[in-house]
């Protein structure tokens, strides 16, 4: 009896040791002001939420979460923003995936939303590769209705984005051997050297195939967890 009551407090003990898991839920009650409903992947741990990221993939962008039966399904799981959202999601961070876009209403329906559930959350959004497109559109469109944005793997364009003056803050992350043609690093190292734009430079983790796929440097493969740190960390210095 006593050996068993010993092994009942070691399992118990061990079980709140144990991180948390994310749970992901397919959220459909983000509207915009003309009703249109904006689906998103809500990624969350136990916790009281300071910060929320939109996190939007790269590619074709179109992510589609919704439920088939007790199954959660959605396209672009292995890019790096939606493979690595439960490391944004640690009780101090909430994230919401969805599909890229550069339309300011889509993304405040979203932000209403997560607001509504959390409270005044300091909400970034964040694109890679061929959604920064959409973050740099944004950033001018939603300037000041947002806490910030975060350009990573960003298109050659981001050589010539300009922050300076805007009430929402940007931060650009790259990786350093970032092969891709359409996002090279010495464009993100521009922006920061001619607009002072904030920049984070990654390096290591290993790359697989195309340059510009998610599982190569350009997807910080292997690094994952680095990279989301060092994004979490900017977002947390507010």
């Amino acid at each position: 009896m006593i050996v068993r009551s010993f092994l009942a407090m070691l399992l118990a003990g061990a079980m709140l040791a144990s991180p948390a898991f994310a749970s992901d839920d397919v959220v459909t009650s983000a509207r915009t002001s003309a009703g249109q409903t904006v689906p998103y992947l809500l990624t969350s741990k136990p916790g009281t939420p300071a910060y929320a990221v939109i996190l939007m993939p790269g590619g074709r962008g179109i992510l589609d979460p919704r439920q088939e039966g007790t199954r959660i399904v959605m396209s672009a799981g292995g890019n790096f923003l939606i493979r690595s959202r439960e490391l944004f999601a640690d009780g101090r961070f909430v994230a919401a995936s969805t599909d890229a876009t550069s339309t300011p209403d889509r993304i405040l329906a979203i932000v209403r939303d997560l607001r509504s559930r959390y409270g005044n959350v300091a909400v970034y959004v964040v694109g890679t590769s061929r959604s920064t497109e959409a973050t740099m559109a944004l950033a001018k469109s939603l300037d000041g209705q947002v806490a910030g944005f975060v350009h990573s793997s960003s298109m050659n364009a981001i050589g010539s984005f300009d922050p300076r003056g805007a009430r929402s803050r940007n931060l650009i992350v790259l990786h350093v051997k970032d092969a891709c043609r359409l996002t090279s690093p010495s464009n993100g190292r521009a922006s920061n050297q001619k607009f002072g734009t904030e920049l984070v430079e990654m390096n290591g983790g290993t790359s697989t195939g195309d340059d510009c796929e998610a599982y190569a440097y350009h997807g910080y493969n292997g690094i994952e967890k680095d990279t989301v740190d060092r994004i979490k960390a900017w977002i947390a210095r507010q």
